[in-house]
């Protein structure tokens, strides 16, 4: 048998046709395709002798890519980093929150670098706030019939067992609180590839009028969007950050300049946002016209982005839906009860499961995860902080000591590295959420702080923190006339951030939850 050719890396040199800069860190040559004639590629081109005359430089817009310097004015035009024209759906900082008179100094030394008496008053200030606090959540891990095969599938890694875990726990909460049903509007926030609409979607199976709203701010790759072309589902995808995102609405300012022809072929109203008055363009028939109520969903939405949401959905959408009136009546569509047994119960008196009147959030569904990663600015919750006393130097704070409730990852880790070999590219089990490391432990971890405290009174520490931090979520939402909940949704070995925020309208229909 005649002997295979030898590879390009054992030669040393590059395949045919590719680029012949030899890449110290990955230790083979790069496989970019040159063009005819050149033996380096765009990015290397610099080391090219018959090129040295021309520099390659930093691409102001985005310093992870080069450019020809004479090139550069030409580059900007067409870069795909360049700033472009914001969809109608944005608003700069609508679900930002009102700055604070006090915002958070700019100089404030880490968790790590306080002394030994500063840290004891945080400590002291964060279990006097916590006092009465139910510390202990209920257990609420469910399943759902729509990911069995997905998750006895023996391909799965451990990895993908524990995405389909969380997402099946997060399916069968969203089926228990009765919102899995026809005539719904599901925004998933911090969609990423949009895996929790198509398990959402798979369950409602041949449901009629479901619209996903996938919201993600970056570009995401393998998106799973494409496999849901099916008739009564509608998938669209909205890439902006959520801080700047209005839902449904085209929000321009009463001053703008809109020809009255415009204006005479749109529906119009005017409200306050932010303390501006907007002029409200309808245009996304989903919501504005066929008035789906919305079920805001999402997995490991991290640190501020749950309050962006939160505040995009009952203040940004929902306030702006009641300045409006939009539906008087309930049209809402019940799971269990035909129209003539909500009439028996309403002449019975028991008018607490038919909701008064139509509701524009049916519920929200969302898996914390990074309060590290919150910020006073944009925190919900401000209002209750302040009734008990506390500011925006102690929020920040007790938002790094959180850190501490996942320092046992840093054993998890190591257990694991010990008995199994893990894979360069799959280090962190949750990477599809925190793929840029949001996961990892931060500089206020265990290692570099004082040691009056264990390991384990820090954890606890740390769990005090989040539930603080949620209970201002909670305080929230319930002023906007919403009963939340938090509960337990899968076991800390799947995922040490395993807590699931739920709310409903206060004049719902449905259920009560516990906390």
């Amino acid at each position: 048998m005649a002997a295979s050719a030898p590879t390009p890396h054992a030669t040393g040199f590059p395949a045919e046709g590719r680029c012949g800069y030899y890449v110290e860190k990955k230790k083979r040559f790069c496989r970019m395709v040159v063009a005819a004639g050149k033996r380096f590629c765009g990015e290397h081109a610099g080391a090219a002798e018959e090129e040295n005359a021309r520099k390659r430089i930093l691409c102001p817009l985005d310093p992870k890519h080069t450019v020809y310097e004479d090139q550069l004015a030409k580059h900007l035009k067409k870069c795909n980093s360049r700033e472009k024209p914001k969809p109608d759906f944005f608003i700069q900082d609508i679900n930002a929150g009102l700055k604070d008179e006090t915002e958070i100094p700019e100089q404030l030394v880490p968790v790590s670098s306080l002394s030994e008496e500063q840290l004891e008053n945080l400590i002291k200030k964060l279990r006097k706030a916590s006092e009465g606090l139910n510390s202990t959540l209920k257990d609420q891990i469910m399943s759902h019939p729509a990911l069995h095969d997905a998750l006895n599938d023996p391909k799965n890694g451990d990895s993908a067992t524990k995405h389909l875990k969380q997402q099946a726990s997060i399916l069968g909460n969203i089926e228990k609180l009765k919102l899995l049903g026809p005539r719904r509007c599901f925004v998933e926030f911090g969609a990423g590839k949009g895996k929790l609409s198509h398990w959402v979607d798979i369950a409602l199976k041949d449901a009629e009028k479901v619209h996903f709203i996938l919201v993600e701010k970056v570009t995401t790759r393998f998106k799973v969007d494409g496999k849901h072309r099916k008739k009564n589902s509608v998938f669209e995808r909205l890439q902006i950050d959520i801080q700047h995102l209005c839902l449904n609405l085209f929000c321009s300012r009463l001053d703008a300049s809109v020809s009255g022809a415009q204006m005479s072929s749109l529906t119009v109203s005017s409200v306050l946002i932010l303390g501006v008055p907007f002029t409200l363009l309808d245009k996304i028939p989903v919501l504005s016209k066929e008035k789906l109520p919305v079920v805001g969903i999402g997995k490991h939405l991290c640190g501020m982005a749950t309050d962006l949401a939160l505040r995009c959905l009952v203040e940004t959408y929902a306030a702006s839906c009641e300045e409006r009136n939009e539906e008087p009546l309930a049209k809402r569509i019940k799971n269990d009860k035909t129209e003539k047994e909500i009439n028996t119960l309403a002449k019975e008196g028991n008018e607490k499961n038919v909701p008064e009147k139509w509701t524009p959030v049916a519920g929200i569904v969302i898996a914390l995860c990074c309060h590290h990663r919150c910020d006073w600015r944009h925190y919900v919750g401000k209002e209750y902080f302040k009734a008990l006393g506390l500011g925006a130097v102690e929020f920040h704070y007790f938002q790094r000591m959180s850190s501490w409730a996942t320092c046992g990852m840093r054993k998890t880790s190591l257990e694991a590295s010990n008995s199994t070999p893990v894979r360069k590219d799959n280090q962190n089990d949750d990477s599809e959420e925190h793929d840029d490391g949001r996961y990892r432990i931060t500089e206020d971890s265990a290692e570099s702080l004082p040691g009056f405290l264990t390991v384990e009174e820090k954890k606890k520490l740390g769990h005090l923190c989040k539930l603080l931090i949620d209970q201002g979520r909670i305080e929230y939402l319930q002023q906007k006339g919403f009963r939340p909940a938090l509960q337990y949704y899968t076991d800390p070995l799947v995922s040490l951030e395993n807590v699931l925020l739920t709310a409903l309208p206060k004049h719902s229909s449905l259920p009560e939850t516990t906390a």
